[in-house]
């Protein structure tokens, strides 16, 4: 199958609507340039569109016009680079996911470890945010439940009790093995968060991996948090409050 006819196929079977980019279409190196003109022709005859450089979509028409696509699918385009995850959504916009704020901002923070992404897609403004440890699409959930603690004191009308809850049903469902990472990448994390995810597991009597975290934060240090003994009972051993 040439170049052409084989991304003929694969344009066919993507949704209008849907984002795609050379790594969607699984194009090797080699054949990038050969692959430019083919899109290019495509884009030429209308049978599908260029978001930007290296972006495409297949456009639907409706009786109101050519459908673009939703914010959410253009997102995800920067959150991958060669087929890697190089940056995850973080911030509000995550916690509203999580059901811990009611509200949905306009602003979506990415977080990466090596690109400082700033843009806009649609009515979203995206600001980067810190990634502490290397992305991978698997650490991806562990990293937002450890921001979720980094950020426990600014999440926008979460309920304390609630956002306890919360981690502590969220990591209690992890394998052993993703306890014991997320107990890794804490280490990474201002020693605040290493206190509250050390009181968690804790409470979930994971005395190993607490133990570790002990020893990385200075025993004369306070951390506030707003959190009282009856919704985390631990807290008095990690000198939080």
């Amino acid at each position: 199958m040439n170049i052409t006819t084989s991304i003929k196929t694969k344009v066919a079977r993507i949704d209008t609507g849907e984002v795609f980019t050379y790594d969607t279409l699984a194009i090797a190196p080699s054949e990038f340039s050969a692959a430019a003109k083919v899109l290019s022709r495509l884009v030429a005859n209308g049978e599908i569109k260029r978001y930007r450089n290296g972006m495409f979509y297949k456009p639907k028409q409706t009786p109101f016009g050519e459908l673009k696509p939703r914010e959410d699918e253009l997102l995800k385009s920067y959150l991958f680079e060669n087929n890697r995850q190089i940056a995850y959504i973080t911030g509000v916009r995550l916690y509203n996911q999580f059901g811990l704020t009611t509200q949905v901002p306009n602003v979506v923070r990415l977080a990466s470890r090596d690109k400082e992404i700033k843009t806009k897609i649609g009515n979203l403004i995206i600001k980067p945010a810190k990634s502490y440890v290397p992305i991978t699409r698997k650490n991806v959930p562990l990293l937002q439940l450890l921001d979720v603690i980094k950020d426990f004191n600014n999440i926008p009308d979460m309920d304390k009790k609630r956002g306890v809850t919360f981690l502590k049903d969220n990591i209690s469902n992890l394998s052993y093995d993703d306890k014991d990472k997320l107990t890794s990448f804490g280490k990474a994390y201002p020693p605040k968060v290493r206190a509250l995810l050390g009181a968690i597991l804790e409470i979930l009597s994971l005395d190993e991996l607490s133990k570790s975290l002990k020893g990385t934060i200075n025993y004369l240090s306070s951390y506030k948090f707003g959190i009282s003994e009856s919704t985390l009972p631990t807290i008095s051993n990690w000198n939080i409050s």
